[in-house]
């Protein structure tokens, strides 16, 4: 298994607007499916109900699924919505966040300050270690979550009959870290939010952001950057259920799976067509590279022209596109 560590170099180099520019802001939705790529790999018949283990994004958590999770429960599979370490269930609110102090709030310590993709991938694995007991397990990435499938499927490729990106991070040997990701040509549209950092994120060793803000251009940025379409409450419920903090280390790891290991897992990719956090660019050349590495064992493709970061508030058509991976 390759589980390198991010360098002191990759920790410390993080720049506020390359990480801030790296932002997977889950917060769950769907969109409309319209196309299926062929794959060396397709789906056989259905083997009955599978165990999803879902995996949030940046500032989320397992929370974030409930939509898609209620959808293929009711389909009857069994699902898992995970919460890394220090959030959802665990998460830290800042004392200075609940009074809206924000220069208090710039130099709040955090307990996530350390944390990296070995907490992050330790997590999913006990997760998917369990489940695989009971049945196929699915594992599926939104956003910066998609580090943590790679790491995990180099760590378990026997455990995981397949493995899903949906508008998430795939990094490569060329693009080894999601902060590689960001900063490629093709993401160079992608939204930053890099005026709303608070505090030095360097300092803190977590990217800070005020989801309680007031601010109507910070609004109006953060809306840009996670669901443009939405109406503007249902915008206000999605920044709700999102918290401050997220570790620097987690977007400078190193995230490479091996063919041998991670290339030999089937996998599909759940493209957005109109995200402006992970532009659409680089998620097409993250798929390109992938398909480059394993010639013989191609992303599968789901396109969602119509798809913000997040995906339209209708759950159902991305369950659809899910529950196909059980077979």
């Amino acid at each position: 298994m390759l589980m390198t560590k991010a360098t002191n170099e990759e920790r410390t180099g993080t720049t506020r607007r390359t990480a801030l520019r790296g932002l997977g802001l889950a917060v769950g939705g769907a969109a409309l499916a319209t196309g299926l790529a062929a794959s060396p790999a397709a789906a056989g018949p259905r083997r009955g109900p599978a165990t999803y283990v879902l995996v949030h994004g940046t500032h989320s958590a397992g929370a974030f699924w409930i939509p898609i999770a209620r959808e293929l429960t009711l389909r009857g599979h069994r699902v898992a919505m995970v919460d890394q370490p220090q959030h959802g269930a665990e998460a830290f609110v800042p004392e200075a966040y609940q009074r809206q102090d924000l220069k208090a709030m710039a130099a709040e310590p955090s307990p996530l300050k350390g944390l990296g993709l070995d907490d992050y991938e330790a997590r999913v694995t006990g997760i998917v270690r369990r489940a695989a007991r009971y049945g196929p397990v699915v594992l599926v990435g939104h956003s910066l979550g998609g580090v943590s499938v790679s790491r995990v499927a180099d760590a378990v490729p026997h455990l995981l009959h397949h493995i899903c990106y949906m508008a998430a991070f795939c990094p490569s040997r060329v693009l080894p870290s999601a902060d590689a990701c960001t900063a490629a040509p093709e993401n160079a549209n992608a939204v930053s939010p890099v005026e709303l950092t608070v505090g030095d994120p360097d300092r803190l060793g977590v990217l800070r952001l005020n989801f309680r803000t007031g601010d109507s251009h910070a609004l109006a940025l953060l809306k840009e950057m996670i669901c443009a379409d939405y109406p503007d409450a249902d915008f206000r419920r999605i920044l709700a259920g999102m918290q401050t903090d997220e570790p620097v280390a987690a977007y400078a790891g190193r995230a490479v799976g091996r063919a041998g290991s991670w290339g030999r897992v089937p996998r599909t990719y759940l493209r957005f067509g109109k995200d402006r956090t992970i532009a659409t660019a680089l998620q097409d050349r993250m798929i390109a590279e992938a398909d480059a590495f394993t010639p013989g064992n191609r992303f599968r493709v789901h396109d969602f022209p119509g798809a913000s970061h997040v995906g339209p508030l209708d759950p159902l058509p991305v369950a659809e596109a899910l529950d196909t991976l059980a077979g």
